[in-house]
């Protein structure tokens, strides 16, 4: 049974919606314009930042260069229901680098700043660790709908209608639904449906996915969760390093872990592997996590 929206969507048209976002309009001056998608939070997701980010970067990027690193920060909550400008600054070229910083606004206000570097895959040193488990069949996974269908009534939109990125968990329930005390978590994810062979679209739609759960180690290591109250979170930085490239409509493992919190700051880690255990991607996240009294 495919799942829909309130106005009869499904995950694939919500795909769709997300690769026409990562097309952004070319207003005065150079500048970008991007917008939210239909169903959003009540604040512009942060992961969208960063990919229309990448993606107005890439604008001005020469082939075959290619992003290696991204370190973003999140200024303020951008309002989904406004546009959002981009400004991409160059500031590096050589024939084997570019660095470019991106900053968005919402009319005087900056919502969102990144530097990006991007170069050129060379002959070099190579190694990369193995995951701590790789005996999952993702295919026979439930997708995280099948898990949280039963809890609608107390989840917010955000989580209750088809997503662009499959998720789904091995053998423990979802952070949505769990505060079990644990220190890490895995999942795989992928696109839901194939996309055009465009490697940087791909790298554009994971850095999307990336910021999707990346803060859930920091709850999990106390023994939280985002939707039993009390807590109050927002991501504060994001940085990827793309150590490989990698198509995000296969599965990929998403192992996560959470090294420290403390002073209302949580820090979220992960790495990233292709389905034979390659790693290809490492990113980390740097979040507000507040107790409500």
């Amino acid at each position: 049974m495919r799942e829909c929206d309130r106005t009869g969507r499904t995950a694939t048209d919500v795909l769709d919606e997300l690769l026409t976002l990562l097309v952004l309009d070319e207003g005065a001056g150079g500048v970008l314009r991007g917008r939210s998608p239909r169903r959003s939070l009540p604040f512009v997701y942060g992961g969208l930042l960063a990919a229309q980010a990448l993606a107005a970067a890439y604008r001005s990027v020469d082939r075959p260069l290619r992003v290696h690193s991204l370190h973003a920060y999140f200024l303020a909550a951008g309002d989904p229901r406004a546009d959002l400008l981009y400004e991409v600054m160059e500031i590096r070229d050589s024939p084997s680098f570019a660095v470019r910083r991106v900053c968005a606004r919402q009319g005087e206000r900056v919502v969102f700043e990144a530097t990006m570097s991007f170069s050129i895959d060379v002959p070099g040193l190579e190694h990369g660790r193995a995951p701590n488990c790789l005996s999952d069949d993702p295919g026979d996974l439930p997708q995280l709908g099948a898990w949280l269908r039963p809890h609608h009534a107390v989840l917010p939109d955000w989580w209750t209608g088809p997503m662009a990125i499959d998720l789904r968990y091995p053998a423990q329930p979802p952070h949505v639904l769990s505060s079990a005390l644990r220190s890490g978590q895995r999942l795989w994810m992928r696109a839901v449906a194939s996309l055009p062979e465009d490697a940087r679209l791909h790298e554009c739609v994971f850095t999307f996915a990336s910021d999707l759960t990346l803060l859930d180690p920091v709850l999990l290591a106390n023994g939280k969760s985002w939707y039993a109250g009390g807590i109050r979170g927002a991501s504060l930085d994001h940085a990827i390093w793309f150590h490989r490239r990698f198509p995000i409509d296969g599965w990929v493992l998403y192992e996560q872990a959470s090294p420290a919190s403390y002073g209302g700051r949580g820090l979220g880690t992960g790495d990233v592997f292709t389905a034979d255990g390659t790693l290809c991607a490492s990113v980390a996240q740097q979040g507000l996590v507040r107790l409500i009294t």
